[in-house]
């Protein structure tokens, strides 16, 4: 994106001036791409997660597993719509320009999905603290 670019010196010779610093929006453009990259790549490792749980039958045996996967790909799809939106420039007008800047550009779809990931967490962890905490109260009580 940046080049060198010659200048005259005061003695007639072209001199090539040190490229400029990445602006503001370079490093911004920079970072939207990495995040839809990120997003592909997560999106890919989750649904290759849910193919691998759907073929060998394990999605009803581990339900829990299977719905943080899902919501992470759910999640990684919307990820890598809002930045991919976000990277075109879309025009927003009228009804749809509406909803898509309602929903997708102020990402709230992404938010929502990545909560519900977060929320669904809360059921695997509390059942291993409960476990834990009440096997060891049983095997207190077996010893003494």
């Amino acid at each position: 994106m940046t080049t060198r670019t010659p200048v005259a010196a005061a003695g007639g010779s072209n001199v090539t001036s040190p490229a400029p610093a990445p602006s503001l929006s370079d490093v911004g453009l920079y970072f939207q791409c990495a995040v839809v990259v990120v997003g592909i790549l997560g999106a890919a490792a989750n649904g290759l997660i849910i193919y691998a749980m759907v073929a060998s039958k394990q999605h009803t045996k581990q339900v829990l597993i299977f719905n943080q996967n899902a919501l992470d790909l759910a999640s990684c799809v919307f990820l890598v719509l809002t930045y991919s939106l976000k990277l075109c420039s879309v025009r927003l007008t009228g009804t749809l320009g509406y909803w898509l800047c309602m929903m997708i550009f102020s990402e709230n779809i992404l938010w929502w999905t990545i909560v519900g990931s977060t929320i669904n967490l809360i059921p695997s962890a509390s059942r291993q603290t409960f476990f834990r905490f009440v096997r060891l109260r049983a095997t207190r009580s077996h010893l003494e």
